[in-house]
C-alpha cells in the first residue's frame, strides 16, 4: 500500500494564490478552503489513496522561533488569508481525512515524523509526501519515501533529491543552514552559495565534518580561504542553523495505519459544510462516502 502526507498549509496557500476570492453566505472568505476541498476530493479519486493524513500550522510560531529571534513568524501573511486555517482544518476532517494541526510543532514535522513511522511498517510499500517543500527532501529514502508536486505532477525519489540539489536528503540540513532559507527567515553562512555548500557536503556529507583548514579540503572550490575562515567564525551559527532546518521525528501523534485508512467522506459533516459556506457544487462531488453509500 501507498500512504499519502499532505502538506495542508502549502495546499492553502497554494488555493488562495491561484483562485479568486470567494465569500461564503455570510461574508467570510472562503475560496481557500474550497480550493484545498476541491483538490482534495480529486486526490481521494486516485486508485492508490487508500492512507491518507494531513498537516497544518494551526499557529504560525513553533519552537523554532524560540531558537531564533529571525525565524519566520507568518508576518505579511493575508488577513483573509489567515482567518481560513482553522476552517480549512474542518474541512478537510470532514472529507474524512486524519488531520494534525501542529502547535508547538510545525506541519513538516507532522509530515516527517509520520514518514519516518510509516517507512518502517512492513504493510507499506512507498510514502507519498505531497508538497514541493525543499525542507521535505531531507525525508526521502530511495523510492520508498518520495516527494509530489502535485502542481507540476512531478516525484522526486532519492536520486531526483541528489540530481536537483547536489547531496543526498541526508545533508539537506546541512545545506539549507550553509545556504540559508528566506522563507523560513534562516540567512546562512556568508561566502558558502549553493555550488560551494553542495560541493562540499558531496563529499564530506555533513557540516561538522567539514575540516576547519581549506587547505585540507579535498574538493577544489572558489574562494575557498574565505569560505574556510568564514565557517570558522560562525561556527555556532551553522550549528544552529542546521538544528532549525532539521525536521523532527518525534511528535507525539496518531499515525497508525487504521488512523491513516480512508473511509470516505464525512457526508453529514460534508453537506453542513457545504451549505454552511455555499459551497454547492461541490456537495456532489465526493465519490465515496465513510456510511458506505
Amino acid at each position: 500500500m501507498k500512504v499519502y502526507l499532505v502538506d495542508g498549509t502549502y495546499e492553502l496557500f497554494r488555493s488562495y494564490f491561484a483562485l479568486p476570492p470567494i465569500q461564503a453566505p455570510d461574508g467570510r472568505p472562503v475560496g481557500a478552503v474550497r480550493g484545498i476541498v476541491q483538490s482534495l476530493l480529486y486526490l481521494l479519486r486516485e486508485d492508490q489513496v487508500t492512507h491518507i493524513g494531513c498537516a497544518f500550522d494551526h499557529v504560525v510560531k513553533s519552537f523554532r522561533n524560540d531558537m531564533f529571534d529571525g525565524y519566520k513568524t507568518g508576518e505579511g501573511t493575508p488577513e483573509d488569508l489567515q482567518v481560513q486555517f482553522e476552517l480549512a482544518e474542518s474541512a478537510v476532517e470532514a472529507l474524512g481525512i486524519l488531520v494534525w494541526p501542529m502547535i508547538e510543532f510545525e506541519a513538516d514535522d507532522a509530515l516527517a515524523t509520520a514518514a519516518s513511522h510509516c517507512a518502517q511498517l512492513a504493510e507499506v510499500d512507498q510514502v507519498v509526501i505531497c508538497s514541493p517543500d525543499k525542507d521535505l527532501a531531507q525525508m526521502v529514502q530511495g523510492d520508498s519515501v518520495v516527494c509530489y508536486d502535485r502542481r507540476r505532477e512531478t516525484v522526486m525519489d532519492e536520486a531526483g533529491v541528489v540530481e536537483k540539489f547536489g547531496v543526498p536528503p541526508g545533508s539537506i540540513a546541512d545545506l539549507l543552514a550553509l545556504t540559508g532559507d528566506a522563507a523560513d527567515g534562516i540567512p546562512g553562512i556568508p561566502k558558502w552559495g549553493a555550488k560551494t555548500s553542495s560541493q562540499m557536503l558531496a563529499r564530506y556529507g555533513h557540516i561538522e565534518n567539514i575540516p576547519s583548514d581549506a587547505s585540507e579540503w579535498a574538493v577544489k572550490v572558489r574562494g575557498a580561504a574565505a569560505a574556510s575562515d568564514s565557517l570558522n567564525a560562525h561556527t555556532s551559527e551553522a550549528a544552529l542553523y542546521k538544528d532549525l532546518t532539521t525536521l523532527r521525528t518525534n511528535v507525539q501523534m496518531e499515525v497508525s495505519l487504521a488512523a491513516l485508512e480512508w473511509q470516505g467522506v464525512n457526508r453529514q459533516k460534508y453537506e453542513a459544510l457545504c451549505d454552511d459556506l455555499g459551497f454547492g457544487r461541490l456537495a456532489g462531488l465526493p465519490h465515496r462516502w465513510s456510511d458506505g453509500s
